[in-house]
C-alpha cells in the first residue's frame, strides 16, 4: 500500500524568482531547504537550495515564499489556490491580451487668448503663466528662495482649473512625484534653485532613463552649499554635464527677460514631449524676481496624451515605464537609444541670438542676466568706434555651435562674460573643440558669490581706448 505521504507533491524552485528572503529555510520542518551559496546573475540574488529527500510534502515552504513564482509544487498548484496559471509566469501580471493594437495617441490641440493687455511682472511669474498656457496641470515641489514665488502661484491658479499643486516634504519627493505624473502622459514640472536641483539629480537620471517628460524651473543662486540667494550661474555644469548618473543629457534653455521666461516655459513642454525627455529652464535669480513687459500668446495650448502613458485604463494596461535593464546587452542597447535622440537634439534644437555680430570683430558672448549688461557693453562700445557684437547662447546644451562657427573664423577675438567661475566657458570650449574648429583669442568677464557682471567692467574689456571713454 502506497504511503500517502510520498504522494504528495514536492516543492519545485524558480531560482530567477527567488529573492533569497530564507522564509522557507525557516519555515520548513525537516530541514530540506539551506540558504543558497552560488548567485544568480540574471538576478545578483542567492537562491536557496533545496534537498529533498527527507521532505514530506507538507508544503509550509510553498506558503512561507512571498514569490508566487519563488517555490511552488511539481504539479504546478501553489500556495496561491489555483489564482494563476504558474506554468506561465507572464500570466501572473495580466498578459494575456484583449487587445493586440496599440492606443492611439491623442494629439495637443492650440486653443485661441483673447487680446490681453501686457503684464506687467517677474520673471517667475512669467514661468509659472506659461506653463499654465502650455497645458501644464500638475506642479510638485518645495520653497526654496528664490524660485518660492512661482510655486505660491501655481498653488493658486491649479484649483480652480482642475489641477495640482502639491508642497512635497522634499525636493527628492517632489522629483519622483513628477516621475507619477509625467509617467501618466500628463505635462508636470517644479520650481527649484541650486541647492534643490542637486538634490532632484538622481530622480532626473531616472526620468531620463524611463523617458519620462517634465519641465525643471532652476533659478540659480550663489554657492556652493546653502551659499546665499543672490544670482549666479554655476549650474551650468550640473545642468549641462551632471544629470544625475549615468548617460544622461536634456536641453538646457536660457532666458534672458520675464517675457523668455513665459516663452521658453511654453517651448519646453512640447520639447519634453517630443523626445520624451527633461528639458531644464535655467535662470539666474535676478531674473527670476526681475520684473519686466510680459505678453500673453495668441494661443494656449491643450495636451493630449500619448501612446506610450501609463494611464491605468484599458486601452493603456500593457504600458511600462522604468529605468532597469538588468541584462547588460538590454541596457547597452538603452543607451545606444539614447545617444542617438541625443544627437537628434543636438541637430535640431540648438537655439541663439545674434546681436550686431554681422561685422563684429571682437564678440561677446553671454546668456540669463548677463547678456543684459553685455549688450549694453555692446552699444556703448559701438558708439564709440569698436565693432563689438552679441552672441546669446539660448540653449546651453546643445550648444548653439552651428550658429557660432562662421563668426570664429573672422572675429579677433571672444570675450565670455559670466556670473560663475568659467562654466559657461567651459561649454563653450567643448563645443568648439567637439566641432574641430579654431577658438580665437578668449578672454572673460566673471562675478561670483551672487554678484553680477556691470556694463562698465564688460566695456572696459572690449579694449576701448582711453582717451575715447574720457
Amino acid at each position: 500500500m502506497s504511503n500517502p505521504l510520498h504522494d504528495r507533491p514536492r516543492p519545485f524552485l524558480e531560482p530567477a524568482y527567488c529573492k533569497g528572503c530564507l522564509r522557507c529555510v525557516e519555515a520548513c520542518p525537516r530541514h530540506c531547504i539551506t540558504p543558497g551559496s552560488a548567485i544568480n546573475p540574471s538576478t545578483g540574488v542567492a537562491p536557496v537550495e533545496l534537498h529533498l529527500e527527507h521532505c514530506n510534502g507538507c508544503g509550509l515552504c510553498t506558503q512561507a515564499c512571498p514569490e508566487p513564482f519563488g517555490l511552488r509544487l511539481h504539479e504546478g498548484v501553489s500556495h496561491l489556490e489555483g489564482r494563476f496559471q504558474l506554468e506561465d509566469p507572464a500570466k501572473l501580471f495580466g498578459r494575456k491580451r484583449v487587445q493586440v493594437t496599440a492606443p492611439e495617441p491623442a494629439p495637443d490641440a492650440e486653443l485661441p487668448l483673447p487680446d490681453c493687455a501686457p503684464l506687467v511682472i517677474k520673471g517667475v511669474y512669467a514661468s509659472a503663466i506659461g506653463a499654465v498656457l502650455a497645458g501644464c496641470r500638475h506642479v510638485f515641489g518645495y520653497p526654496i528662495t528664490p524660485s518660492t514665488e512661482g510655486a505660491e502661484l501655481m498653488a493658486r491658479m491649479l484649483p480652480p482649473l482642475g489641477g495640482t499643486f502639491v508642497q512635497a516634504v522634499s525636493e527628492v519627493a517632489a522629483v519622483n512625484m513628477m516621475y507619477g505624473a509625467g509617467g501618466a502622459g500628463v505635462p508636470a514640472m517644479t520650481f527649484t534653485s541650486s541647492p534643490g536641483f542637486s538634490l532632484m539629480l538622481e530622480g532626473i537620471s531616472y526620468l531620463i532613463g524611463a523617458e519620462v517628460p517634465s519641465v525643471f524651473v532652476n533659478l540659480m543662486r550663489g554657492g556652493p552649499g546653502l551659499g546665499n540667494i543672490g544670482p549666479e550661474q554655476a549650474d551650468i555644469k550640473l545642468a549641462c554635464r551632471g544629470l544625475g548618473h549615468g548617460n544622461t543629457q536634456a536641453i538646457v534653455l536660457a532666458p534672458s527677460t520675464p517675457q523668455e521666461m513665459l516663452d521658453l516655459t511654453m517651448a519646453a513642454f512640447p520639447l519634453s514631449f517630443r523626445y520624451r525627455n527633461p528639458v531644464i529652464l535655467l535662470g539666474d535669480g535676478y531674473l527670476g524676481q526681475v520684473t519686466g513687459v510680459v505678453r500673453l500668446p495668441a494661443a494656449l495650448r491643450r495636451p493630449g496624451r500619448p501612446d506610450w502613458a501609463v494611464w491605468g485604463d484599458r486601452e493603456h494596461r500593457h504600458n511600462l515605464i522604468n529605468s532597469i535593464l538588468l541584462a547588460e546587452a538590454d541596457l547597452a542597447a538603452h543607451n545606444e537609444h539614447l545617444g542617438r535622440k541625443y544627437a537628434e537634439m543636438h541637430r535640431r534644437e540648438q537655439r541663439a541670438e545674434l546681436h550686431r555680430c554681422d561685422d563684429a570683430e571682437v564678440l561677446v558672448v553671454a546668456c540669463n542676466t548677463p547678456a543684459r549688461m553685455a549688450r549694453g557693453a555692446v552699444e556703448a562700445a559701438r558708439a564709440r568706434g569698436v565693432r563689438a557684437g552679441l552672441f546669446r547662447p539660448i540653449s546651453l546644451w546643445p550648444f548653439p555651435i552651428d550658429a557660432l562657427s562662421p563668426l570664429l573664423a573672422r572675429v579677433e577675438r571672444l570675450v565670455v562674460v559670466e556670473a560663475s567661475a568659467g562654466q559657461l566657458e567651459d561649454e563653450l570650449r567643448l563645443a568648439v573643440s567637439h566641432a574641430g574648429l579654431r577658438l580665437p583669442p578668449l578672454e572673460h568677464v566673471r562675478r561670483l558669490g551672487g554678484l553680477l557682471p556691470q556694463q562698465d567692467e564688460i566695456l572696459a574689456r572690449l579694449a576701448v581706448p582711453e582717451e575715447v571713454l574720457r
